[in-house]
C-alpha cells in the first residue's frame, strides 16, 4: 500500500532506538536510563494529580512547569519552551530554526537522530569529524552554516566540551543559531544556560529523562532568547497545542523542587562511573573520559560485537554501534552497583 505514501516517506531513514526487551530478567545497560527511580515527591504529585480533573485539557502553555524551570535556572518564563521529551523539542528546533539554504553542522559521531530530522525536514547538513581523541574542535565549525548543533556531553562518546570553548564558538559564529543538546549535562558538566542572556543566538535543550528519572513521562525543554522560543511556539501550536499532559507538568515541577533527591541520585551515578572505569581499566579496556551516565569503552584484544553478544547470552544488554570509527566500542549505561558488578563478573569470564 506504499503507493499511497507521500513521496518524502519513501526517502526517510527513521531513527532506531536502543532495544527495549520484554524480559525482566535482563540487565538493561543500553539506553542510558537512570537506575534509580524518580523522587518519591514526584510520585506523590502524580498520585494527587490523578483525579477526575483528567477529563480536562492541560494548560497548553504549561506555565507552572515553565516557571519552575525558569526559577531553577534564573531566567524568565518567556525564555522557556517545553515539549513531549527533548526529541520533540529538537524536532521543532530543526523545523523552526534550521531550514535555511546553507547546511547545518554537527559531528560525524553524535546523536543519530540529527540526520533523521534533516531527512524529515529536507535540511542540508554537513557532519564534521571529531578529532583523534573523539573530541569536538570548535574551529572546525567556523564556516558558513545554517545552524550548529551538538550534544554536550557528546553521545555516544560521553566527552564534554568545556564552557569556554562553547563561548568561543558563540563569539565567532554569530550569524546562525547554535544549539547545545544537554541531555547528560547533570552528570558532570556545566550547563550553557548561563550564557543564554549574553548570546541571543544560543539555544540549550535538556531532558528530565536521565538525571531526573522521568523517561516514561517524556519531558523536555529548551532555554534561550524569547525570539527563538517564539519560533518554537509557532511550530508547536501549528502541530500540537497540548504536548504536555497534566501529570507530566506536575511531575516536572516536583522534580525541580526536590533538589536533595536529584543531587543524591546524580552523585551515586557519578561515583559508580568512576568505580566502573577503574575496574574496566584493570580488565584492559580503554575508556573515553565521560561526563555522562554512560561510558564508551573498547578492548584492544577483543571484538566489540563479540563482547556484546557474549554479554547478551548472560542477560546483560549494552549498546554496540556498527559505524565507522566506533565499531569497536561499547556504550555501557551506569547501572546500580549490583548491576555494575554483574557486568564486570561476566566480562571477566569473556576476556
Amino acid at each position: 500500500m506504499s503507493q499511497f505514501w507521500s513521496p518524502i516517506v519513501h526517502e526517510l531513514k527513521p531513527y532506531v532506538p536502543g532495544e527495549q526487551p520484554k524480559s525482566k530478567d535482563l540487565i538493561k545497560l543500553n539506553t542510558n536510563e537512570n537506575p534509580y527511580g524518580p523522587s518519591p515527591k514526584v510520585l506523590e504529585a502524580i498520585r494527587l494529580a490523578s483525579s477526575d480533573q483528567l477529563r480536562l485539557y492541560p494548560d497548553p502553555d504549561a506555565r507552572e512547569l515553565k516557571q519552575a524551570i525558569a526559577d531553577y535556572y534564573d531566567v524568565e518564563r518567556n525564555q522557556i519552551f517545553v515539549g513531549n521529551g527533548s526529541d520533540e523539542v529538537l524536532a521543532h528546533i530543526f523545523h523552526a530554526l534550521f531550514q535555511h539554504e546553507d547546511p547545518i553542522l554537527f559531528p560525524d559521531i553524535s546523536y543519530s537522530f540529527y540526520p533523521v530530522y534533516c531527512g524529515l525536514y529536507q535540511i542540508d547538513y554537513q557532519q564534521l569529524p571529531l578529532n583523534s581523541a573523539f573530541e569536538i574542535d570548535v574551529n572546525d565549525y567556523l564556516q558558513k552554516n545554517g545552524g550548529i548543533i551538538f550534544p554536550n556531553p557528546n553521545a555516544p562518546t560521553g566527552c564534554l566540551l568545556a564552557l569556554d570553548k562553547i563561548e568561543q564558538l558563540l563569539q565567532e559564529n554569530t550569524e546562525s543559531v547554535v544549539v547545545i543538546d544537554e541531555a547528560y549535562i547533570d552528570f558532570g558538566g556545566e550547563t550553557a544556560i548561563s550564557l543564554v542572556n549574553k548570546y541571543p543566538h544560543l539555544l540549550v535543550t535538556q531532558t528530565l529523562s536521565k538525571s531526573r528519572s522521568l523517561a516514561s513521562l517524556r519531558i523536555g525543554f529548551a532555554v534561550g532568547h524569547p525570539d527563538l522560543i517564539d519560533a518554537l511556539i509557532r511550530v508547536k501550536d501549528s502541530f500540537n497545542s497540548y504536548p504536555m499532559d497534566s501529570l507530566a507538568i506536575k511531575a516536572g515541577v516536583e522534580a525541580f523542587a526536590d533538589q536533595d533527591y536529584f543531587k543524591r541520585s546524580c552523585k551515586k551515578i557519578m561515583d559508580s562511573r568512576v568505580w566502573l572505569v577503574e575496574e574496566l581499566s584493570e580488565l584492559g579496556f580503554e575508556i573515553l573520559p565521560s561526563a555522562a551516565n554512560f561510558i564508551f569503552a573498547r578492548h584492544p584484544d577483543y571484538n566489540a560485537s563479540e563482547l556484546a553478544a557474549g554479554l547478551r547470552e548472560k542477560n546483560v544488554i549494552v549498546r554496540h554501534f556498527k559505524h565507522d570509527r566506533i565499531d569497536q566500542f561499547l556504550r555501557i549505561t551506569i547501572g546500580t552497583q549490583e548491576e555494575n558488578q554483574q557486568l564486570l563478573a561476566i566480562l571477566d569470564t569473556l576476556i
